[in-house]
């Protein structure tokens, strides 16, 4: 398998399958995410801000050359055999055909329920294991080049890209404290992380 835009999260019952919008697919903020890449991997000026326009839609084809490039075990991530998700399904079906409460009608449409998400649900692990590489990717870069702050537009999508990275800086081995903000520039509305500090014994410190 590749990567491939698939849905929300399925809620899957006895009568229906349906979708909590609330748990997108990780595949929409990869495109934000990869161009992120793209805008801060460079050398650097110290003291110098770089402004970079995240303007362009990613092909599938042009996402997928870029992280087999960046992602050194990006075949491995996209091999549906190596999502756990498997074992999940498999739990659920159990679950289904040991239920007390359902008659064996409900029984048999709630395992066809299941299985008909299989695919989908691996594609949803496969997309957020790709896109957690990227965030890795993301934090590397931040330490690396002691990048102190990231400034985007106030846009959803970009907004959890940064929440993602927050969350990824700070279960690195040497945990990087951050904090993210909005303010209103130009009657336009950002969303911006900072680094708030890091600490004393990290090999991360800007001298």
């Amino acid at each position: 398998m590749e990567i491939k835009y698939v849905g929300p999260k399925p809620v899957i019952s006895y009568s229906s399958v349906h979708f909590d919008t609330n748990k997108e697919d990780k595949y929409v903020y990869l495109n934000i995410a990869t161009q992120l890449i793209e805008a801060l991997d460079h050398d650097y000026i110290e003291n110098k801000t770089y402004i970079h326009t995240l303007d362009r839609t990613l092909s599938d084809s042009e996402m997928i050359r870029f992280l087999k490039k960046r992602c050194p075990n990006f075949e491995k991530l996209v091999d549906k055999t190596n999502h756990n998700v498997e074992e999940e399904i498999e739990e659920n079906l159990k679950r289904a055909h040991e239920n007390k409460i359902l008659n064996d009608e409900e029984k048999e449409v709630l395992e066809k329920n299941i299985r008909l998400m299989r695919e989908y649900m691996i594609q949803r692990s496969i997309n957020k294991k790709v896109y957690y590489c990227v965030m890795d990717l993301l934090a590397d870069i931040v330490q690396k080049d002691h990048i102190d702050r990231i400034t985007l537009p106030l846009r959803q999508n970009y907004a959890h890209v940064l929440h993602s990275l927050q969350g990824t800086l700070e279960k690195e081995k040497t945990p990087i404290d951050t904090e993210i903000t909005m303010f209103e520039k130009d009657n336009e509305l950002f969303v911006s992380l900072k680094v708030v500090n890091i600490l004393k014994n990290s090999p991360f410190i800007r001298h």
